[in-house]
């Protein structure tokens, strides 16, 4: 691996210009050095040779991979060819490329460990140092998810993924996972993530999603509870959870016309979901099982995150 400088210096003895774009923008606003403590633990347990890539280097790959939709021989090809790849992951002309089993062994010890948490953390953490998290209040929604496998049939009960399940919505029966999301209401950036079996109720995601220095909760009429809000109205958290009408209980207008309002308040959540199905292709599982897909999840909302924080502006 070489420095910054020199590969600048080799670019322009090859004659190639360079014109920053927006992975030279990303990289330039991120201290990626802060995400070298908990990556070394993608490879603590092992001390088999000589590690050829830096661990920030691999996850960089992982963010390519979610930015433009490639799968690992893709990665492996591009950043061969494309040298505004390289100059984000730091390889000089001549320097070898992480070839796709690499690439797959380190998302694989990155779910294994567990540490997508830790890095989304980081990143937010920074993005909060940036001014770009308002902290007004928490977006709280999820999606379902298809799995990656078929659904098992009543011939063939069992499934190659054993952690998706079944729920139903709207009278659609969907096979596979759920997306939990809280998003910073003013930015719309995710702070949390989580993702579930389908059959798990939005409800008891809720609390998981909040990071507790909100100062409003939105949410639809799934998280209706009286203990939740109870629970917020002692915080001194404004209540943004849309109220659900009750068995001979039925919402007065008040009610209707104010779920309304909540309705139009926290629907920028759901452009969120928009982006990452549409643009990410988060429609579908990519693997096999909850740990491997959470793993995708968390790094599909940090690469969300670092793609929409230059667009936005620091909080004044």
């Amino acid at each position: 691996m070489i420095g910054k400088e020199s590969r600048q210096e080799e670019l322009a003895a090859w004659g190639i210009e360079h014109k920053p774009g927006v992975l030279d923008r990303i990289d330039a606003e991120i201290d990626w050095r802060r995400f070298e403590k908990p990556l070394r633990k993608v490879f603590k347990d092992s001390g088999r040779g000589r590690k050829s890539y830096p661990p920030v280097a691999l996850f960089k790959v992982l963010l390519l991979q979610q930015w433009y939709g490639l799968s690992d021989p893709m990665a492996e090809e591009a950043i061969g060819d494309r040298l505004s790849f390289r100059r984000f992951l730091g390889l000089g002309l001549h320097d070898a490329v992480p070839d796709e089993t690499t690439i797959c062994r380190f998302r694989g010890r990155l779910a294994e460990k567990r540490l997508a948490d830790r890095l989304l953390g980081e990143l937010n953490r920074q993005l909060d140092d940036k001014g770009l998290l308002v902290k007004r209040g928490t977006l709280v929604d999820a999606s379902l998810i298809e799995a990656q496998s078929r659904p098992p049939r009543k011939e063939q009960p069992t499934t190659k993924d054993p952690d998706a399940d079944w729920t139903v919505k709207r009278g659609q029966p969907t096979y596979g996972y759920k997306l939990h999301l809280g998003v910073d209401q003013m930015s719309g950036l995710i702070r949390k993530a989580e993702l579930t079996p389908a059959s798990t109720h939005d409800s008891r995601v809720l609390e998981p999603l909040l990071s507790g220095d909100e100062l409003a909760v939105y949410a639809d009429k799934a998280y209706d509870a009286k203990a939740r809000r109870k629970r917020m109205k002692a915080r001194g958290v404004f209540d943004g959870i849309l109220k659900q009408a009750r068995r001979n209980t039925p919402l007065t207008q008040w009610e209707r016309n104010w779920n309304r309002y909540l309705s139009a308040v926290r629907s920028p959540v759901e452009r969120v979901f928009g982006t990452l199905k549409r643009s990410y292709g988060f429609r579908r599982a990519a693997y096999v099982g909850l740990a491997r897909n959470r793993n995708h999840a968390l790094l599909l909302c940090m690469a969300f995150n670092l793609r929409k924080m230059s667009r936005l502006q620091p909080v004044s």
